[in-house]
């Protein structure tokens, strides 16, 4: 009985931590989503989904090599989570600002001649389809397993302190759930062209067929405006889970949100979420110019994201 009972409770201590766990990650989700669907366009449609289903494998991959070692780090050395987390957190903001600034530097030039340029690839016959296909598949693992170790570094300051087996099952729960959540996203993603054309094309001209069109129409249409929304959502969740990361690593910022919080009332509800922002925008438009300064010093160019 008393086994049983010490098992409940781990079991109840993994699902409440996991849920907290999963919160403090969701904010990697919209990124990790945007990042891989883009990813995994510009392969022929009937190629999409096996796309996606060969970087999920490789993502259980990455997570089997970054659970245990997250494991390892934090029975063996668990001062080293916090400069992690810290780590992890700068990461993300240097990563949110490199994106912004990308964008506003290129306008969007760069990216259409990017998706021209693997449009006629795909158009040309004696392209190298599997070696694009393998390329992709390849930069997506890479991108996954970037995020994946933000999500498992995350997840672990959020149980650094609880027993080994409440840890266990938390990083294991948010590798699985997270996992799944994502690709299944994009496998959906990914193929909302394909619904939308396939209810497009219904024939009739009774009110079914008609909602059928136009159903499929908005489908469509909409479907470039997710991948826009996905990405910005994405960005915005960077600075406020990367800021949030720093703002609660230095004491002075930290205490300072805490009150704002206590106040309650609009400045309670936002005023620790835009804390958290100015902070990781300031904390990546500094590594940003770090990056850069160095890249100049060193006679290169760093490689844009």
């Amino acid at each position: 009985k008393v086994a049983a009972r010490k098992s409940v409770a781990v079991a109840d201590d993994v699902a409440v931590l996991t849920k907290v766990a999963a919160k403090k990650t969701a904010g990697v989700l919209g990124d990790d989503l945007a990042l891989n669907a883009e990813q995994v366009t510009g392969v022929r449609a009937e190629r999409e989904l096996p796309v996606v289903w060969a970087v999920f494998k490789g993502s259980l991959v990455n997570k089997a090599i970054l659970v245990p070692a997250a494991l390892v780090v934090s029975a063996v050395a668990p001062w080293a989570v916090t400069p992690l987390l810290m780590l992890g957190g700068a990461f993300l903001c240097y990563e949110g600002f490199e994106k912004v600034a990308h964008k506003l530097m290129h306008r969007g030039g760069e990216h259409d001649a990017h998706r021209a340029e693997l449009a006629q690839a795909l158009l040309d016959p004696e392209a190298d389809l599997v070696a694009l296909e393998r390329s992709k598949i390849k930069g997506a693992v890479r991108t996954d397993f970037v995020l994946s170790a933000e999500i498992v570094v995350i997840a672990l300051g959020t149980v650094s302190a609880a027993p080994f087996a409440t840890r266990l099952g938390v990083l294991v729960g948010i590798a699985l759930v997270m996992t799944v959540g994502v690709y299944g996203l994009v496998g959906a993603i990914v193929k909302l062209d394909d619904a939308g054309l396939y209810l497009v094309r219904q024939a009739g001209k009774d009110g079914l067929a008609r909602g059928q069109r136009a159903l499929g129409a908005g489908i469509l249409g909409a479907a470039p405006w997710l991948m826009r929304f996905l990405s910005v959502a994405g960005t915005a969740a960077m600075f406020l889970v990367g800021g949030g990361i720093l703002a609660h690593g230095i004491p002075a910022v930290h205490h300072w949100t805490e009150g704002l919080a206590g106040g309650g009332g609009l400045a309670g509800s936002l005023g620790p979420a835009l804390t958290n922002a100015a902070v990781g925008v300031a904390a990546g438009g500094v590594l940003v110019a770090l990056a850069t300064l160095a890249g100049k010093l060193k006679g290169g160019r760093p490689k844009p994201a």
